[in-house]
């Protein structure tokens, strides 16, 4: 009996400590539009590298981003890593990058979504929903 109590209270704690999934917005750089899930995948794809220490193809993505830009990032703390997210809707696997970039932590969280359309120089600006 108390041995059926403890493990239905050992399933309750796991399941309360569950992460709850958030949506991911979509985002608009220049004139491409992402959807949340397209931003989505490449974090993942983003994460994969970052926790395997590889990159992606013989690029160096993804790679450090350091923010010169000065960011807010919804508050989310770096540091942060960047890596290309594409107008094709695939995902990025070396090559040429492309303008935009989706924006992880070292920890995974999604920070926000750049683009060097639009921006001066090798800068970025935010694209929708980034500041």
């Amino acid at each position: 009996m108390h041995l059926a109590l403890l493990a239905g209270l050992l399933v309750a704690a796991t399941a309360r400590a569950a992460p709850v999934a958030t949506a991911v917005a979509g985002t608009t750089c220049g004139t491409v539009v992402y959807s949340g899930s397209a931003v989505q995948a490449a974090a993942d794809a983003a994460c994969d590298y970052v926790l395997d220490g590889g990159e992606a193809g013989s690029s160096s993505y993804p790679h450090r981003y350091n923010d010169y830009e000065g960011f807010y990032f919804g508050g989310v703390p770096g540091p942060y890593q960047e890596f290309p997210i594409l107008a094709s809707g695939a995902i990025y696997s070396g090559g040429r990058p492309g303008p935009d970039r989706v924006i992880i932590t070292d920890d995974c969280e999604i920070a926000g979504v750049i683009t060097h359309t639009g921006a001066s120089g090798n800068s970025f600006v935010g694209c929708s929903g980034t500041s």
